[in-house]
């Protein structure tokens, strides 16, 4: 019997070490995230557990520190001198506590460890997209929605705004003999006009091109945060850019949303069809690896249209025109449109078979080639011509023609190619073609006509007479007859069957 007890005992001290020693053991490895277990095997250097207890002693950045401790950075060891240490020489540069670091991290800090990564970015169309500053989108920041005098020049609309997406172009208050100014801790002051910002464009102090916390939010930089949808739908959403609601929209989109739990979006590898196969997002398709295609952060590689100007040009026209007015070779890496659209295929071809994908992308430049050819093309011909011949005056947004060409083709046109490129009907339709035709008919033709008359009232007939020629061979071309009455015969008599079978069919309208 006393055996019997001794060996009760042994068994139950073993199992009560076992247990505590697993308790000890998820306590130190493991944090609870909104209930997920989430790894925590944090490795500090002496250098960042000085950054950690100063912060923590000023209560500055608890939630940072939380967020580090559960990132694959801190798994690695990467600490916060890996990242924000700077050289003395840096313009943003400042002394901290015994170290010499800066606030912002940039593209060229993060290719210390990623540079294929930085270098694809940098050559991306992402990280040009601070380029908007001269466009006609920064006109009404700054002039027609703001003015640039405006509190010392604080440009609101666009510092708020689209500098917030596009990126700022960053810099540092300085004093009258050009240094750096600092705040009572000693901390560099950049200026707030430009600060803070992670736009995807951002033109840093080092001469690097853009951020990628933009994706990688700090500082947990979290892989299944970057795979979102949501994370492009920051930039990527709103009347003149829908992606985000066009793929909420489409059956991609309904797909993500029933199935995200299938989705692995923490994965390492995450290659479509081995690691999940439940739905694309965003990124499996722009920039995530296939079976054999890598991984790639120039997310222009597989677009081979562009979308976004008033008349849409496949995605190397511009390059090509580039290198030929310089008279320079394409670069060797140079990628063709069939190329870009080829590596999309290679993505489409997990989930689809071949006669889909190309029947997809006849429809999607079928909706492309209409816009340009019907709208796109007559419309920009006429603006340039009333702009050449003075009817309109060289100031932009101070004609309603003006304003109504521009939402056109920057809001409706842009719905119409986006909605078709990612297959969402009611976009391409009545948020796209609908919206477009309506403006062409029933606002920007009539405005014409306004002008010219009013031109040949002032002693412009001369340019009245040119505006209205160029406007009359659009109205009288195949496409717009029907507006002017001349729809053919055979047309006329299709559209009448086509109505007596719907009424059959809906007889109480």
């Amino acid at each position: 019997m006393e055996n019997h007890r001794k060996i009760k005992r042994l068994i139950i001290g073993i199992i009560s070490v076992f247990l505590v020693g697993s308790f000890i053991w998820s306590c130190t490895n493991t944090s609870s995230d909104n209930g997920k277990e989430v790894k925590k095997e944090v490795k500090f250097d002496k250098d960042t557990k000085k950054c950690i207890s100063c912060h923590k002693d000023h209560n500055q950045g608890e939630s940072i520190i939380k967020q580090w401790e559960n990132s694959t950075h801190a798994q690695m060891g990467v600490g916060c001198l890996s990242c924000h240490k700077a050289n003395t020489d840096d313009v943003d540069a400042y002394e901290h506590e015994g170290y010499t670091i800066s606030t912002i991290v940039t593209p060229n800090d993060c290719a210390v460890c990623h540079p294929n990564e930085s270098k694809e970015f940098q050559h991306s169309y992402h990280a040009d997209a601070g380029m908007i500053m001269g466009s006609l989108d920064n006109v009404l920041a700054e002039v027609v929605e703001g003015h640039v005098a405006f509190n010392d020049g604080s440009n609101p609309a666009a510092a708020a705004g689209c500098h917030q997406c596009h990126g700022s172009k960053i810099e540092v208050l300085k004093d009258d003999d050009g240094n750096a100014l600092k705040d009572s801790a000693g901390i560099v002051k950049y200026d707030p006009k430009t600060w803070p910002n992670t736009g995807i464009g951002r033109i840093n102090l080092d001469g690097s091109k853009g951020s990628c916390s933009a994706c990688h939010s700090r500082h947990d930089f979290s892989r299944e945060l970057a795979r979102n949808p949501e994370n492009c739908g920051k930039c990527h959403q709103g009347p003149d850019h829908p992606q985000i609601e066009i793929y909420q929209l489409s059956k991609h989109g309904i797909a993500f949303y029933a199935h995200k739990d299938k989705m692995n979006l923490d994965s390492k590898s995450w290659i479509v069809g081995k690691d999940y196969s439940a739905a694309p997002t965003c990124a499996t398709c722009h920039m995530s690896a296939t079976e054999d295609m890598p991984i790639t952060h120039d997310v222009g590689n597989r677009i081979s249209w562009t979308l976004r100007p008033k008349v849409s040009e496949k995605k190397d026209a511009a390059l090509i025109a580039k290198y030929k007015k310089l008279g320079k070779e394409l670069p060797a890496d140079f990628l063709s449109w069939e190329q870009r659209r080829d590596n999309m295929k290679n993505v489409c071809k997990n989930c689809h078979e071949n006669s889909v994908i190309e029947g997809h992308y006849i429809q999607f430049d079928n909706e492309v080639n209409l816009y340009n050819e019907k709208f796109g093309k007559p419309a920009l011909k006429i603006m340039k011509l009333l702009k050449s011949t003075g009817l309109i005056t060289a100031t932009n947004f101070d004609e309603p023609v003006e304003w109504d060409y521009f939402l056109m083709w920057h809001h409706e046109g842009r719905r119409a190619r986006h909605g078709a490129s990612m297959m969402a009907p009611d976009y391409t339709q009545w948020h796209g073609n609908f919206e477009v035709a309506e403006r062409w008919y029933t606002k920007i033709v009539p405005e014409i006509k306004e002008i010219i008359a009013k031109a040949k009232r002032t002693g412009k007939s001369k340019q009245a007479i040119e505006v209205e020629n160029a406007l009359n061979e659009i109205l009288n071309s195949d496409m717009h007859k029907w507006y002017v009455g001349k729809m053919s015969s055979e047309e006329v008599q299709k559209r009448k069957e086509s109505a007596a079978k719907y009424r059959e069919r809906y007889s109480n309208e």
